[in-house]
């Protein structure tokens, strides 16, 4: 209970014991009153003084009222007006609102009880049918209890979308970072395998009287195909099927980067939607990993557009060099489908991959309309 639900409660209590003291007192709302004034307003009062609780203990609030109420019907006569079934009606809501079924439904036949005492010993209503008639006042009590129950499965399942898009995005998270993972080994062990070889190279280039720097470039080559070989054991938990046979073959093809975006593009024309890039700036060559995530970028901005853009006329890839960092842009000119609950997972992957840079994505609807994904990494040098 947060300091808000507490002065809320408090309030309705207030609200409802008013409203009660005015029908007992004054008759105001009332259809027929019962024995003493004074019975009337102590039932009103102490059923408002348990609302302030009605959150607290919802079925142990709407019993006492019970209790209460039933006592007052038996001694006095059961009063006819509003305020006998406020108080209890806004518990039933509660008990509905808060509890599990099995506990509201108690909460139910608990408010049934009351009704049914309440038409039992009402003096205006001499026999059994007249009793039976008087309890369509039940009708109240029985829609605040469906309310309840709505609300409270409306709540429960917008908390189970929320969880389950909370999964979701840490899935896409983790299967970027993995993503990552493999891209990366396959960058620096290819740089790893260069200089390995390059050192082996020198070695053999070099003569007997040489024997420190020989010495020194087999601790370079030892030490680089260490490094590889404890690579592929790290980052072999991250490839799929892993133990397998296709682990251990190595991808001969050229590492994707910004060189490829044409071919990129390309592709993107050939499922249909127009690809136009445009380049900015100088040109020049980025590190490996850096090159490779700015490739994944425009790729997954075209993904998106193809996916989820409704009658896009075509996108457009701007690819724009700094001094000390490169953007990244694709715009798009169609209708943007909104993604559940706002975030792609695909997105949730590339912020991570930018994260990793140091770098800031932005993914948001144009004012000219349509749909646009800017990326800034910061260069670093090769």
């Amino acid at each position: 209970m947060s300091r808000r639900n507490w002065a809320f409660d408090i309030t309705v209590a207030l609200l409802v014991g008013v409203l009660g003291q005015l029908e007992a007192w004054l008759g105001f709302g009332e259809s027929h009153r019962q024995g003493p004034l004074w019975a009337q307003a102590l039932l009103y009062a102490v059923t408002a003084v348990l609302l302030v609780a009605r959150r607290v203990r919802p079925l142990a609030v709407l019993a006492a009222m019970g209790v209460a109420s039933i006592i007052e019907f038996v001694a006095a006569g059961s009063p006819e007006g509003n305020a006998v079934a406020l108080a209890p009606v806004i518990a039933t809501y509660t008990c509905a609102r808060y509890l599990e079924r099995k506990q509201a439904l108690i909460g139910l036949g608990l408010i049934v009880v009351i009704i049914s005492c309440w038409a039992t010993f009402d003096p205006m209503n001499p026999t059994w049918t007249e009793r039976l008639v008087a309890m369509v006042w039940l009708a109240p009590a029985i829609i605040a209890w469906l309310l309840g129950m709505l609300v409270r499965v409306t709540n429960l399942n917008r908390e189970q979308r929320r969880a389950m898009a909370e999964q979701q995005a840490s899935r896409a998270v983790a299967e970027e970072r993995n993503r990552i993972a493999r891209e990366l080994h396959d960058v620096i062990g290819h740089s790893v395998s260069v200089m390995t070889v390059q050192a082996s190279a020198v070695r053999r280039r070099l003569d007997a009287s040489q024997g420190v720097e020989r010495e020194a470039l087999e601790t370079v080559e030892a030490t680089g195909r260490q490094a590889l070989a404890e690579m592929r054991r790290m980052v072999g938990v991250l490839r799929e099927g892993s133990g397998g046979p296709d682990d251990e073959t190595p991808d001969l093809q050229p590492a994707a980067g910004l060189a490829q975006v044409g071919q990129l593009a390309e592709t993107f024309r050939a499922a249909g939607l127009p690809v136009s890039v445009q380049v900015s700036g100088s040109e020049r060559e980025l590190a490996p990993g850096l090159d490779l995530t700015a490739y994944r970028l425009v790729q997954e901005g075209l993904t998106n557009t193809l996916k989820h853009a409704r009658s896009p006329e075509g996108a457009e890839v701007s690819i724009a060099y700094g001094d000390s960092a490169i953007e990244l842009a694709v715009r798009d000119d169609g209708v943007a489908a909104a993604a559940p609950n706002g975030v792609g997972n695909g997105l949730t992957g590339m912020r991570e991959r930018v994260a990793v840079y140091g770098g800031s994505l932005v993914a948001r609807p144009r004012s000219e309309g349509g749909f646009e994904l800017v990326a800034t990494l910061p260069l670093e040098p090769v």
